[in-house]
């Protein structure tokens, strides 16, 4: 075989190497969308003041911390593997939390561990990794004001509706009383006009 050949091989090789990555991860996510169980998960006040980084919304959850009977050496970004079941309402809740991946068809998400408080109650605080919602930028500066003034106004529930396959998590919507976010900046936008 020529040096040409052989370079032309390798060359067709790597491109499909470089195409193969990027195709899968949009695969998964598109199959956790397409296949994965819905959970919404209640939204929490964000400091208002947070400044809003480039085109998605940083959400924070209401049900975002596990009461542990130990403490047991738990470490900042610890990988850990969340259980999770709905309540009354269908809104997500957090069955217990395990350093090792469950095993047969528990419903999970896989997070870290953002910090431990070693008081009375041992509270692990746990950071999801759908914490941001990416929108369109335009229409980002609104959605930002919605979504904020919908957190400090306790008549309206925000929530995030989160399609969960096998430890992985995908944000479907958010929604502020039943109605997409983006439905709201649209029809906001519409009306100034």
């Amino acid at each position: 075989m020529s040096k040409k050949k052989l370079i032309i091989i390798v060359f067709i090789l790597v491109a499909m190497a470089q195409l193969y990555v990027p195709a899968k991860m949009i695969l998964d996510r598109e199959d956790v969308l397409a296949t994965g169980k819905e959970f919404k998960f209640k939204m929490a006040p964000v400091d208002p003041n947070d400044p809003f980084r480039g085109k998605y919304i940083t959400l924070r959850y209401k049900e975002n911390s596990v009461q542990l009977q130990s403490e047991n050496g738990w470490e900042r970004n610890e990988p850990i593997y969340v259980l999770l079941s709905t309540d009354k309402d269908g809104y997500a809740t957090i069955r217990s939390v395990s350093r090792i991946k469950p095993s047969g068809s528990h419903d999970f998400v896989k997070a870290k561990v953002d910090f431990f408080v070693n008081d009375d109650n041992k509270n692990l605080i746990i950071e999801y990794p759908f914490d941001r919602f990416y929108m369109e930028e335009s229409k980002a500066p609104a959605a930002e004001r919605v979504y904020n003034e919908s957190l400090r106004d306790t008549t309206k529930v925000a929530y995030a509706l989160v399609k969960i396959k096998g430890g992985d998590a995908v944000i479907k919507d958010v929604l502020i009383n039943g109605i997409s976010l983006q439905e709201i900046v649209k029809v906001s936008n519409e009306n100034r006009k």
